[in-house]
């Protein structure tokens, strides 16, 4: 498969129903190795809470990753450092896509003075924050529907610049 030719824009209201079934599709798809289908179930369901997550994302800056019509990933973060939505496509993981996005997310908040960020990163993320600088500051766990969900809370210093 080709290379995808990115282009990040900020995210739009319409962009919502596209961001709900991308994400549902890279948890139930992306995480197998990690989490079992009731673990996937619970994380994603079938039937999102769509004003749930207009509620979540109506506090986060959200960029959109996008390979001409189609949106490739998307991050979620909020200015005190919190990055708190990364997922990508199925079909464009292991792309740079996330990469792309991390990178841009960073450089904005470094550049409105952001000196500590952190995540909740999922078992399947966690190797990817780790290649991004941030170290595992404690296991956790997060119970959605009376199921268990392990996660690492990370965290990175950012320079000065």
């Amino acid at each position: 498969m080709p290379t995808p030719k990115l282009t990040l824009r900020a995210y739009q209201a319409q962009d919502l129903p596209a961001m709900v079934v991308l994400f549902q599709a890279s948890v139930s798809q992306l995480t197998i190795q990690y989490y079992d289908a009731g673990q996937r179930q619970a994380w994603a369901p079938a039937a999102a809470d769509m004003p749930a997550w207009q509620t979540r994302l109506a506090s986060l800056e959200l960029l959109i990753a996008e390979d001409g019509p189609f949106i490739a990933g998307f991050i979620g973060f909020s200015l005190d450092g919190h990055i708190d939505l990364l997922f990508t496509a199925p079909g464009f993981a292991r792309q740079g896509v996330a990469s792309a996005l991390y990178v841009a997310a960073e450089r904005r908040l470094q550049a409105v003075g952001t000196r500590e960020l952190f995540t909740e990163a999922s078992l399947v993320a966690q190797a990817f924050f780790a290649r991004q600088g941030f170290s595992v500051q404690q296991a956790q766990t997060v119970t959605r529907d009376a199921v268990i969900l392990p996660r690492m809370l990370m965290r990175k210093t950012l320079e000065l610049r």
